[in-house]
């Protein structure tokens, strides 16, 4: 498996668009900066994952994903890609006996594949979207994630990239 975490929030990212000659298109902008989380852990291979919308990124945050995932994925020993942020080496996370962290090289954070997942939710599900309070960012959030939770195929396609770790040092 692959664990991330991404950070939506309410901060408008302005992207071009296409518009008839003659026309402006105008999309909602504010300047709030205030964010979620999101954590997932993904099975690549037969795409299916575990994902939880939270207030901020911390140990405290990511212990309820490791207390998910033996459920989701009992029948399996999870040995678990994760970067390499201070909460996933933290001395108060709850890691199960079924669950190994393996600590990505920091070097190559791009090669997580949860990392597909973020592009997806942000393009399909919050693109120019001014959110007046955190429930319509989570409202998104939940609708895309669910949407990825029902299309196990999707999920394997953007995330079930092959590759090998090289040392960097």
């Amino acid at each position: 498996m692959a664990q991330d975490e991404g950070r939506f929030g309410r901060i408008t990212d302005i992207r071009s668009c296409w518009a008839p000659k003659g026309i402006r298109p105008i999309v909602p902008r504010h300047g709030a900066r205030t964010f979620v989380s999101v954590y997932a852990a993904v099975s690549m291979a037969p795409g299916k994952m575990t994902s939880l919308i939270m207030p901020y990124a911390s140990t405290a945050m990511m212990n309820p994903l490791l207390d998910e995932v033996p459920t989701d994925f009992k029948e399996y020993f999870v040995i678990m890609l994760v970067q390499e942020a201070g909460w996933h080496k933290s001395r108060g996370l709850k890691i199960h006996k079924n669950i190994r962290p393996i600590p990505q090289p920091s070097q190559i954070p791009e090669l997580n594949p949860v990392g597909h997942l973020w592009e997806e939710l942000g393009k399909k599900y919050l693109p120019d979207k001014a959110y007046t309070s955190h429930r319509g960012v989570e409202m998104a959030l939940g609708k895309g994630l669910r949407n990825l939770h029902a299309d196990p195929n999707k999920i394997s396609s953007m995330t079930g990239f092959g590759f090998s770790f090289v040392n960097l040092s």
